[in-house]
């Protein structure tokens, strides 16, 4: 049977996958495990690893449903809940993962209610603490449009089954465990990486060795994803292998016996996984390893491929939702690139080539996957990784491990061993911060789709035979194929496209024209932000432009903004601007007179000017025209800025469509349109309402003149200042107008073909 299971695991595991995916999704996905078998009986294999992978298949389908039809028991007015290691304090909030007595998983926020409460719990590990809890069931927030961050996969991912909101808790106990020892261990290495590393190193110190990156800057880490060697910044798999190797070596050159070096590497794998943080990847490398030794204690061989293959197995099984952690995806697809590419990589004559070719078989196949899910490419990866990869495996990792043993040794000695290589590490994180400035770093072609995606993926394994048999030209052929209509496709279509982003309390609006001749944003969106005590501010401010509008815009391929268009100087409309510009290139910034000089548009103007971006300020009377699409400034008219009713006003005109955007505008500013322009802009599609909604615009006379098919308020989900008002949403009502609310209906999106317009807004689909 073991013969027979030779490099057959791989089979099995991939019927777990299919598996778990119906299991998630739909059972219409089992049909996989026929083409799985099918192909494995026209690949000249005998009928037993097509059962095989039929039988396995569905048994751990039957597992898996029957896992997630477990409904969660209820929540009873006060609850105990035990939290595990995966936490995070930020700010005011307590947020992580707990665990109840039924052995449900929750995700947990607190809120502190003073800086002492917070500071004694930051001090001590919370793993193992029991609470009893009183606290309110909430709905994850749905993502602001297809490209955001969706908070009901993430809690999939992570097996967890509600959000709880704690209104007030009491100690109960501590639970001892091997891991609950372990955690406290971890959080004990933490604080003490704190107190004896100077402020720079602390960061590094602290992702290398036990896995946490909370320290680690926007900045730096924007930089390390530019190089594509962010994986170097973390524990991965290698990192436990060259600790592996390190402790086994180190043994055995201390007189150990073999055999007694073997079982002590099997006891302390486990426990070095959990210290250093559980990630995917390490687990990963840990199992592995664990298998292999194991087996190799017990006199039985097992290959590199089974062993990574029966490792997925047990981690599906174990933890289900895992199959969609990007870590998981990517730690497992690279290491069998690495596994099944041996002949290749044995080809190589000497270590740059060696490193080159891993390199390059790695970012290969995983290359798909990390444009499904980030919407771009580190092209410059290919190269870097050649010099990086050894550096932090061979020097920076192996120096902050002996660091670490040093602090605890003798603080003097770690001292002037920092003194050392401080400087030096500064030094490399400036030439990084050098190198990622370069142009040409990413490439962005935006979300792939399923069949593109499976399309490249099919392209790399062919990629992979033609490589090993050295048709380089049929490689070059079947890899830049895929990778064009990757690129070209989201330039494809034929309609015109207004986007409304949910960006919560603020404006943000892109404009589409056909086959991506032009792409227009209006306002960028942001916070209102208040002055809050020390103790309550988070690490990393959300930001709008940065984590809504930029991962909208990379995920629709949209490379290059023609115009960037600032109503007006409030900051829910232009905080998030130069976020955009950093990532996103720009021909041309129009601004209405006057605005550029208000504080809000300070890092916009500064960002600017560094990226040589022309600013211009654009008022009534000026336009232009693209294709079979027309654009005027309908206001202000005078260069005197004076807030809300000098926003920039837009008309664009497609066809028999006409859509009118007015920024903040409010009563006075609409009474000098309807008396400049009265029948020019009566009975419009669309309007973009002004301020929000609030009561103090889209008066009675201005809706009336216009008639607009479909208004849109660009306001938040419940928002403290009540936009849209009653009042207003009334007077819509009245007319039999119909409207829409980004904070309540999501990202909305209208859709121009022809004579013909529909919008879809999450759920809501409304044809015209």
């Amino acid at each position: 049977m073991a013969k027979a299971l030779k490099h057959r695991w791989i089979f099995v595991a991939l019927a777990v996958l299919v598996a778990s995916l119906a299991a998630h999704k739909t059972a219409g996905l089992l049909l996989c495990l026929l083409l799985l078998a099918l192909w494995l009986l026209l690949k000249g294999e005998t009928r037993f690893p097509a059962l095989l992978v039929i039988i396995s298949g569905l048994l751990s389908y039957l597992f898996l449903i029957t896992y997630q039809l477990e409904e969660p028991s209820p929540l009873p007015a006060t609850f105990p809940l035990t939290w595990t290691e995966d936490y995070k304090i930020n700010g005011q909030k307590l947020r992580g993962f707990a665990t109840t007595p039924h052995g449900d998983k929750l995700y947990i926020v607190y809120t502190f209610t003073s800086a002492q409460e917070k500071a004694f719990y930051e001090q001590q590990s919370l793993a193992g603490m029991t609470f009893l809890a009183k606290g309110e069931l909430s709905e994850p927030n749905p993502p602001a449009h297809a490209y955001a961050f969706s908070m009901a996969h993430y809690l999939t991912s992570k097996g967890a089954t509600s959000i709880v909101d704690i209104n007030e808790w009491t100690y109960v106990k501590k639970q001892r465990s091997i891991r609950t020892s372990l955690a406290t261990l971890r959080h004990s290495i933490k604080m003490h990486i704190e107190r004896t590393f100077p402020v720079s190193l602390v960061a590094e110190a602290q992702a290398l060795l036990i896995g946490l990156q909370d320290h680690v800057e926007e900045d730096l880490q924007r930089a390390y994803q530019k190089l594509g060697i962010t994986h170097l910044f973390a524990i991965s798999g290698l990192h436990v292998a060259l600790i592996s190797w390190l402790f086994f070596e180190g043994c055995l050159r201390l007189g150990v016996r073999r055999e007694i070096a073997t079982v002590a590497l099997i006891v302390l794998l486990p426990i070095y996984g959990v210290i250093a943080g559980g990630a995917p990847s390490v687990w990963r490398a840990v199992s592995v390893v664990e298998l292999i030794l194991l087996l190799r204690y017990l006199k039985w061989a097992i290959a590199i491929d089974d062993a990574l293959a029966i490792s997925f197995i047990g981690f599906v099984l174990l933890e289900p939702g895992v199959i969609f952690q990007i870590g998981f995806q990517l730690s497992y697809l690279a290491t069998a690139s690495l596994i099944y590419s041996g002949a290749i990589l044995k080809r190589t004559r000497n270590w740059l080539t060696r490193s080159f070719f891993i390199t390059f078989v790695c970012q290969l196949l995983v290359y798909p996957l990390l444009l499904y899910h980030f919407y771009e490419l580190s092209i410059s990866s290919f190269l870097v990784n050649i010099f990086f990869v050894p550096l932090f495996s061979f020097v920076i990792l192996p120096f902050n491990i002996v660091a670490l043993g040093i602090t605890y040794l003798s603080l003097p000695l770690a001292n002037k061993l920092f003194a050392v290589y401080e400087p030096l590490r500064t030094w490399l994180t400036k030439m990084i911060f050098a190198i990622q400035e370069l142009p040409f770093q990413l490439w962005s072609p935006g979300k792939p789709s399923i069949w593109l995606m499976v399309l490249a993926m099919l392209s790399v394994l062919v990629g992979f035979y033609f490589l090993e048999i050295k048709q380089y030209k049929k490689l070059m052929a079947v890899l830049v194929i895929p990778a064009i209509a990757i690129h070209m496709s989201p330039m494809l279509f034929h309609d015109t496209k207004i986007t409304f982003l949910n960006v919560g309390q603020g404006d943000s609006i892109v404009i589409e024209l056909p086959f991506r001749q032009a792409v227009y944003v209006i306002d960028s969106g942001g916070l209102l932000r208040f002055e809050q005590e020390q103790w309550k501010q988070v690490d990393q401010p959300y930001k709008i432009g940065k984590q809504i509008v930029v991962p909208f815009l990379k995920g629709k391929g949209i490379r290059t903004i023609d115009t960037f268009i600032v109503t007006h100087a409030d900051a829910d409309h232009v905080e998030g601007a130069e976020e955009i510009l950093q990532e996103i290139a720009m021909k041309e910034i129009h601004v209405t007179p006057g605005s550029l000089d208000q504080a809000a548009m300070t890092d916009l103007r500064t960002e600017a000017k560094k990226q040589r971006v022309p600013v211009k300020e654009r008022m009534q009377g000026m336009g232009w025209h693209k294709g079979g699409t027309e654009f005027y400034y309908l206001w202000p008219r005078d260069t005197l800025y004076e807030g809300n009713d000098d926003s920039l006003v837009l008309l664009m005109r497609h066809n028999n469509f006409t859509a009118l955007l007015t920024g903040d505008l409010e009563a006075e500013g609409e009474q000098q349109l309807i008396q400049q322009y009265g029948q020019q802009i009566s009975h419009i599609t669309l309007l973009k309402a002004g301020h929000h909604g609030s009561k103090t615009s889209s008066t009675e006379s201005f809706i009336e003149l216009l008639q607009p098919q479909l208004t849109i308020f660009s306001a938040g989900l419940n928002n403290r200042y009540g936009h849209p008002h009653k009042d207003v949403v009334e007077r819509f009502v009245r007319r039999n107008l119909a409207t829409l609310t980004t904070g309540i209906d999501g990202t909305i999106e209208v859709r121009i073909r022809g004579r013909h317009w529909a919008v879809r807004a999450t759920e809501k689909d409304l044809v015209q």
